[in-house]
């Protein structure tokens, strides 16, 4: 479930932020907003995976989006796309669609579900930790949950923005509410 999406600012045009509620399977994160930059790296997309890395976001890897729901307790992950398009539901089952294309790139904060629902044969994504932080993979089992919730409240801000580094956007939305 979305409760709000909207342009970020003037200054950053073509970011988009969305923020989701807990769904009570998929915890989504209680404060920050998916920061979404729309064709920011449209001339050269095949460079996401440097870029995200000389921006300070590591343990990088590229591949495609798992097609079930799924998100990162431990970690914030952006997600740059460097080929072809994908569609996904971020939030949850009841979260937005999303379709994303190659030079667009997608922040999600701990606990944000993420799922591919369908995807050119040519999708290729770069994904990113802040910090080459390690992450973990959770789907939402009912056990795990205490455990979860406490893990996305303790997962730092992260010192640079994935895009722009240590000015970027990222860096004026989230803070410590």
């Amino acid at each position: 479930m979305m409760s709000e999406m909207h342009n970020v600012n003037e200054e950053y045009s073509g970011i988009l932020s969305f923020y989701f509620q807990d769904d009570g399977i998929i915890p989504n994160h209680p404060h920050y907003p998916v920061l979404l930059y729309k064709g920011v790296w449209l001339a050269e997309p095949h460079y996401a995976e440097a870029r995200l890395n000389q921006n300070g976001w590591g343990n990088s890897w590229v591949n495609g989006v798992f097609n079930y729901h799924h998100y990162h307790s431990n970690a914030h992950e952006a997600l740059a796309v460097i080929s072809g398009f994908v569609k996904v539901t971020l939030g949850g089952e009841k979260g937005q669609k999303v379709y994303l294309e190659s030079g667009d790139v997608v922040v999600l904060p701990a606990g944000t579900g993420h799922k591919r629902l369908e995807a050119s044969s040519n999708f290729r994504i770069a994904g990113a930790y802040p910090g080459g932080m390690s992450y973990n993979t959770r789907t939402g089992e009912q056990g795990e949950r205490p455990k979860v919730l406490q893990e996305i409240k303790e997962v730092p801000i992260p010192v640079t923005d994935p895009v722009y580094g240590i000015d970027g956007p990222l860096t004026k939305l989230w803070s410590k509410p």
